[in-house]
């Protein structure tokens, strides 16, 4: 590999989701069912060096008959990797379409994606889940209790930096706990902000989301961060995107905001 950080989306595929959190398999074009959120899966891929790094996991097979880990299996193979060859996965907060993509049952039985990864999650965060998993449906809960057991779980403090040019800070909103990660190395700087930025119709827009756990501090995070990303120069990485889920803020006015550039990857 060369000295330049490679960087991609790995298109899940774009979902209608109801309020009963099952997820119907949508084409980009299409739009979601009455009252159902149009959601698309983009786990990102960071290769540099002897690392190859995921910020998020995908979805896996958690989400019912319109989700399959083969999804990530032939996303790897399109870069030239298998699951062994992941070394590091940061989960931004943990909601099951953010991390389901850690274990599979492929096999009819759970098995780890990947198991040679050192998956950082926040140790608050998963504390919290700890004490809450028997809220959640039968899959979650075997899920849950499966990586928990299995995986090499790492834990993150508020703010950390736990492998050379990542580092992660707590910023809440979507969840208590929820972290934005970053990858910096030189020129290459990236930011992945979970469902803070989770599109790029976030940008430019004041708005409080229902489905936040604290609206009004993601909708003040959501400005910092995006303030940071155009003076900085990150690319931000929006993990729902359908159309382009990497973009840098180019411009501002006063009046119309930021200007985006979608950047290939």
């Amino acid at each position: 590999m060369n000295n330049k950080t490679l960087v991609s989306s790995l298109y899940e595929g774009t979902f209608s989701v109801g309020r009963d959190e099952e997820f119907e398999r949508i084409t980009k074009s299409d739009p979601p069912n009455k009252g159902a959120l149009k959601l698309s899966i983009n786990p990102f891929l960071i290769q540099k060096e002897n690392h190859n790094i995921l910020f998020d996991a995908g979805i896996g097979d958690l989400f019912g008959e319109d989700s399959s880990i083969d999804t990530m299996h032939n996303n790897l193979a399109e870069h030239s990797l298998n699951e062994y060859d992941i070394t590091d996965i940061f989960i931004s907060h943990l909601h099951f379409d953010h991390m389901g993509g850690l274990a599979n049952r492929k096999h009819g039985f759970w098995e780890l994606t990947f198991p040679d990864a050192s998956i950082w999650v926040s140790k608050d965060g998963w504390k919290r889940l700890q004490e809450t998993i028997d809220e959640h449906n039968e899959d979650e809960i075997e899920f849950f209790h499966f990586v928990d057991n299995k995986a090499d779980l790492n834990f993150l403090a508020e703010e950390d930096n736990p492998i050379p040019h990542v580092r992660v800070e707590r910023i809440g909103g979507h969840t208590k706990f929820h972290q934005v990660l970053f990858y910096e190395n030189g020129d290459d700087r990236y930011l992945m902000a979970g469902d803070v930025i989770g599109t790029r119709g976030a940008i430019n827009r004041t708005y409080k989301a229902k489905y936040d756990e604290e609206p009004e501090k993601s909708l003040k995070k959501r400005e910092e961060l995006q303030k940071l990303a155009f003076e900085q120069k990150y690319t931000i990485m929006a993990y729902h995107e359908t159309v382009s889920p990497l973009f840098k803020l180019v411009s501002h006015d006063q009046k119309k905001g930021y200007s985006i550039e979608n950047i290939s990857g």
